[in-house]
């Protein structure tokens, strides 16, 4: 019943998403398209439900060669690899919401894991790879909630970044989004949503765990 009524909200609630928003989103067309390299929309292979790969939808954001360029997959704070309007489109995480037409065909929840690269996702040890994804990845959830900021977490890590990312990032994450799915209820992705909403508000807040006090301890 969860999953239907989850389904159900999805299309419903992505579908009035992109009607509300669209006096936000066509005017970042047209800046995007007279803009940096003139790119609107960047499609890239993730890993989705099932660990099945499918084309993620954001606003471009960085150069288009980007995955061939300086970090790769690993984003960090300033990386000059984003466009000057891409730099604020992530901060306020606008980017995303194309992904709200993942959401309406199926691809996405509004609520779930994030989905990596298959490079990122690779990262992982078995037992998350196996897990993770049994879920439909999401637009938001406890990992991304948690990891809000994690290109200053790898920027100011002692640690090269693609080892800072596997060794300190991605584990917790993982534990994050299994605890996920052992507590997923209606409730869970009402406050997950609004837990989002928070911390782009207030991006120092760590209410998530005030509001989820059996989340896993981070090492």
């Amino acid at each position: 019943m969860y999953t239907f009524v989850k389904r159900f909200l999805d299309v419903l609630l992505s579908s009035f998403a992109l009607i509300v928003l669209s006096p936000l989103l066509i005017p970042i067309v047209v800046i995007l398209k007279f803009t940096a390299e003139g790119e609107v929309f960047y499609k890239q292979a993730r890993v989705g439900y099932k660990n099945q790969i499918f084309n993620i939808l954001k606003f471009a954001t960085m150069l288009k060669d980007s995955p061939n360029m300086g970090t790769g997959d690993v984003t960090l704070r300033n990386d000059p690899r984003v466009t000057s309007v891409g730099k604020y489109l992530r901060m306020t995480k606008i980017n995303e919401l194309p992904q709200l037409i993942n959401i309406l065909i199926g691809d996405m929840s509004i609520v779930g894991p994030r989905p990596l690269m298959k490079v990122g996702f690779d990262r992982y040890e078995d037992k998350y790879k196996s897990n993770v994804y049994n879920v439909r990845p999401g637009l938001t959830g406890i990992g991304s909630i948690a990891f809000r900021d994690e290109e200053k977490i790898m920027t100011d890590s002692d640690l090269p970044p693609h080892e800072c990312y596997a060794k300190k990032i991605l584990p917790y994450k993982g534990a994050l989004e299994l605890w996920y799915q052992e507590h997923a209820s209606l409730y869970t992705d009402f406050m997950i949503i609004f837990l989002t909403a928070w911390a782009i508000l207030f991006p120092k807040s760590d209410l998530y765990n005030r509001v989820f006090r059996d989340l896993p301890k981070r090492h």
